[in-house]
Formats: structure tokens, C-alpha cells, sequence
């Protein structure tokens, strides 16, 4: 029997089944779970849709998942993984689009495998031919096993996350990075021409990505002084910028401006984060 004969059946098979107990009036859950999994990420999205399937005590990879087989990397249909926005893989550049995620299990090493075909069925019809993008990792051994296949991301940062697939006792990790910065530095610019100019976002991100102090710092103070000093986040942040340029003692001074707010409008959070800060600033 030919492989796309033998899709056609399973599918035909899969309709009837359900259809019957339909019409029998059973409603019973699918035998592996399906999730869909929305990860913000720089300034777009990823999103992974996928079914779960269970050990149920049986050994998955090397025998119930053969290694050196392509695995759908999951149940039913091929996962799908979408991104919004341009990233890299493990250092390999993805354009914005859907790919279906395939992956190649291996004892020492793993192959993972983005491939233009979406509407797939398992493996049954996979093409090397139709991939967009191979590239190899190396799995990882879990202490705890894990019942159910899991697709998570962890360690997710504004420019680059981890990806990991897990399973019985193998965790296999994909490294992604993302370019955001130019769009947002292009977005500050065109923002800083209205007439509601984010100071205080802008102020931010300049420290938090390198950028020029001096700027941050005046930026810092407009929105202060546009929000009549009475924000702790502000003095908070102001404060950070200053400990950064190794002004510290004005950012003492804002700290402790910012912890006397706090503690005026009863915010335990900033009076939390101030003082840690000052405690940074007193150092």
C-alpha cells in the first residue's frame, strides 16, 4: 500500500469514527490532548499548535519514536509552529510565516526540521524536498519522566528565547533570537516628533539596551517633571539610570524621594524596589 493511499485511509477511518460516535451520542476526550501555545516574542508572536500524546508507560524514543525516523512531534495532524516576525534558529534566519515542525530523534543528537508543507497528516507524506530549514541539537536527560509531550518556551527575554520539546526522560532545547532593535529605535524617533512623547518608555529602553545615558537621563527627567514627581516607578527607573552613569548619589536621592511616595500612597511594591535600590546606591 502506497503512503498517500495509506493517509487517505487513516483519514477516512479517523472522520468515521468520530462521526459514528456523534451519532451515538458519545463524547469522549481525544486520546491525545490538543493545545495551542501563543508566545509573545520581540515585537511579535509565535504560535504553536499541536497534540499531546502519552508515554503510558511504554519507552518513546528508540522505540515507540524510532531514532533516525522523521517524528510529526507530536499526534494526528504535523505540529504547525507560526511566527509573525523574522527570527533565527539556533543561528539560522526564519522568515515571517507557518511551517509545520518536524523533528528526527536521535540518541546523541536531534534534527529539527521546518517544513513548507502545513497540512499534513503525521509524517506519512513528508518531503525533504519541501523543508525550509534542518538543523541539529543536542537532547538532554530529565531526572522527573514526563507522562505527557510538552512544547514550552522558557528564559524568554525581549530578543531571544528558548524553545524546548519534552518528553518521557529527553529534553531537546531550540535556541531563538529575534532583531528588534532598528524598528524600535525608528518607533522612538517618529514617537518623539508628536505631541505625546514617551519619555519614560524611551528612557528605559535606552538603559536597558546599551543606549546613550545622557539622552536617557534627560528623557528621565521631562517625565518626572511631567508627571509632577510623584510617580515611585519614575524615581525608581530615574534612580536606575543614575546608579548606571555611577551618579550615586543622586540615586540615593531618588530612591529615597521614590520610597517616600510609596510609602505615602501606600505601594508596597515600590517601596520594595526603592529600597533595594538604595541599598545599591549606599554600596
Amino acid at each position: 500500500m502506497n503512503t498517500l493511499l495509506k493517509t487517505a485511509l487513516l483519514l477516512i477511518l479517523a472522520v468515521s469514527l468520530n462521526a459514528d460516535l456523534k451519532a451515538q451520542g458519545i463524547n469522549i476526550p481525544q486520546p491525545s490532548s490538543g493545545q495551542t501555545l501563543i508566545q509573545d516574542f520581540g515585537l511579535g508572536k509565535i504560535t504553536v499548535k499541536y497534540a499531546r500524546p502519552n508515554t503510558k508507560g511504554r519507552k518513546v524514543f528508540g522505540e515507540l519514536e524510532p531514532y533516525g525516523s522523521v517524528w510529526r512531534t507530536g499526534a494526528n495532524s504535523a505540529t504547525t509552529i507560526t511566527f509573525t516576525d523574522n527570527v533565527t534558529l539556533e543561528g539560522q534566519p526564519v522568515p515571517a510565516g507557518d511551517y509545520a515542525l518536524f523533528t528526527i530523534p536521535g540518541k546523541t543528537e536531534w534534527t529539527i526540521i521546518l517544513n513548507k508543507n502545513t497540512k499534513q497528516w503525521g509524517a506519512y507524506d513528508y518531503k525533504e524536498s519541501e523543508d525550509f530549514l534542518r538543523f541539529k541539537v543536542k537532547p538532554a536527560i530529565v531526572k522527573d519522566n514526563v507522562e505527557t509531550f510538552t512544547i514550552g518556551f522558557t528564559n524568554v527575554l525581549p530578543t531571544k528565547a528558548v524553545m524546548q520539546l519534552t518528553w518521557d526522560n529527553t529534553l531537546v532545547s531550540v535556541n531563538l533570537t529575534t532583531d528588534i532593535d532598528a524598528k524600535v529605535m525608528a518607533s522612538i524617533d517618529e514617537a518623539m516628533k508628536g505631541d505625546k512623547k514617551p519619555y519614560f518608555q524611551s528612557a528605559i529602553y535606552y538603559l536597558e539596551n546599551g543606549k546613550d545615558l545622557n539622552k536617557a537621563m534627560e528623557w528621565m527627567n521631562a517625565a518626572d517633571a511631567a508627571d509632577g514627581g510623584k510617580g515611585p516607578w519614575i524615581k525608581l527607573w530615574k534612580g536606575r539610570v543614575q546608579l548606571k552613569m555611577g551618579d550615586k548619589k543622586g540615586a540615593a536621592e531618588s530612591a529615597a524621594a521614590g520610597i517616600k511616595i510609596a510609602t505615602e500612597i501606600k505601594n508596597p511594591e515600590y517601596i520594595r524596589l526603592n529600597t533595594a535600590l538604595l541599598a545599591d546606591a549606599k554600596k
